[in-house]
């Protein structure tokens, strides 16, 4: 590795020491489905979003709840603390397409139908709420 390169992927790494996510790889629904249950809790606070997650009928708020549950612990993993209610929120969370398998369905007259059966991949971040940003 080049010395640009090295010096480029520690600053990189050090970034990261300070971001607190977790990703969720290969979700088996739709993109389309996931962000619905995404888009409620975006920019919550923990705890809030955990009991909407908790109370959704969609079965994608089960996998987003597991998710946002790893991410605090990352958070409390880094820090070496229990986070405090109200403490932390849910700055940036997003959902991209995932692989898409392709399936072949029996059709009348010899014909068939193409199904894709899509899957996405969920990143969620938390950070802590500054005591100037209260709103």
């Amino acid at each position: 590795m080049g010395a640009r390169k090295k010096l480029a992927a520690e600053k990189r790494k050090e970034a990261a020491k300070n971001l607190y996510f977790a990703k969720l790889v290969g979700v088996p629904s739709s993109p389309r489905k996931m962000r619905y249950v995404v888009d409620m809790i975006r920019g919550m606070e923990v705890n809030k979003a955990l009991g909407v997650l908790k109370f959704s009928t969609k079965k994608a708020a089960i996998d987003v709840e597991k998710l946002l549950r790893s991410a605090v612990a990352n958070w409390e993993a880094k820090n070496d603390r229990k986070a405090e209610d109200g403490e932390l929120f849910v700055s940036k969370v997003f959902v991209d397409e995932g692989v898409t398998w392709k399936r072949m369905r029996p059709a009348p007259q010899g014909r068939g139908y193409r199904i894709r059966k899509r899957s996405n991949h969920v990143t969620l971040f938390v950070d802590k709420r500054n005591n100037d940003d209260k709103d």
